[in-house]
C-alpha cells in the first residue's frame, strides 16, 4: 500500500520517492499522448532514459507501471483537495469540502480523462472485483479524518472502517458516473449542481 504522510500543511510529503519519480513522469507522458494500450516498455524507457532491463526488473508490464502511477497520482489530488486545518473548521467540514474538491479534481485531472476516454477498462476491475492500493491508502486517510470528527463531535460516531468505506463508494460513484446523469447546458442538472447535491448528502450523512 502506497503510505499517506502528512507535513504541516497536510499536504502530499515531496519526500514520497514516487513523488519525482522520472519512470513514473515518463508512463504519464506516454499514456497523456497515446493511451495505455498503445504505450510500450520501449516508449517508457526511452523517454525515462533507462533501458528496458531497468523497467523489467521494476515491473514487468505496462499496466503494472500504470496501476503504480494511478496511485501516486490519485493519492496526490486526494490529500491536496482536503482543506488545511484552522480555527472555526472542524473534522465534519474538512472531510465534506475535500470529498467534494477531490471529485471535482479527478473528473478534471488529465490522466483520469484520457483513462475514461480511451481505456476504461483498466479502471473496472477497481470498481467490480478488488480495491486497489490508491482505494486502500484513501480509506487510510479517510478513517483518520473519521477518528478526528468522533473526536471532535461534529462526526456521527460509526464504526470507522464501514463510514470510510461507504463515503468511498459514493465518491466513487459520482467521480466515475457522473458525466451520465449531467446536462451541462441545465444548470440545475450540470456538474456543479451535481457536486452541490453530494455535499448535501455528505453532510447529512455525516452530521450526529
Amino acid at each position: 500500500m502506497t503510505p499517506i504522510r502528512h507535513n504541516g500543511s497536510d499536504g502530499p510529503d515531496r519526500s514520497d520517492s514516487s513523488a519525482g519519480d522520472p519512470v513514473l513522469d515518463a508512463v504519464r507522458d506516454c499514456v497523456l499522448a497515446v493511451g495505455v494500450r498503445r504505450t510500450t516498455l520501449t516508449d517508457v524507457a526511452r523517454r525515462a532514459g533507462v533501458s528496458r532491463m531497468t523497467l523489467y526488473r521494476r515491473r514487468p508490464d505496462v499496466r503494472s507501471l500504470v496501476g503504480d502511477l494511478m496511485t501516486r497520482e490519485w493519492i496526490a489530488v486526494a490529500v491536496a483537495a482536503i482543506p488545511e486545518r484552522g480555527p472555526g473548521t472542524n473534522a465534519r467540514t474538512r472531510i465534506v469540502e475535500g470529498l467534494v474538491a477531490g471529485v471535482r479534481a479527478f473528473r478534471a485531472h488529465p490522466l483520469f480523462r484520457k483513462i475514461v476516454d480511451v481505456d476504461p477498462e483498466l479502471l473496472l476491475p477497481y470498481v467490480l472485483d478488488r480495491r486497489g492500493a490508491s482505494q486502500e491508502a484513501l480509506l487510510s486517510l479517510l478513517a483518520e479524518n473519521l477518528r478526528e470528527g468522533h473526536a471532535d463531535g461534529s462526526v456521527r460516531v460509526g464504526p470507522t472502517e464501514r463510514q470510510a468505506r461507504s463515503l468511498l463508494l459514493v465518491v466513487q460513484s459520482f467521480t466515475l458516473s457522473l458525466r451520465t446523469m449531467t446536462e451541462e447546458d441545465d444548470p440545475e442538472l450540470d456538474g456543479e449542481a451535481f457536486l452541490a447535491e453530494l455535499r448535501t448528502i455528505l453532510e447529512r450523512t455525516l452530521t450526529p
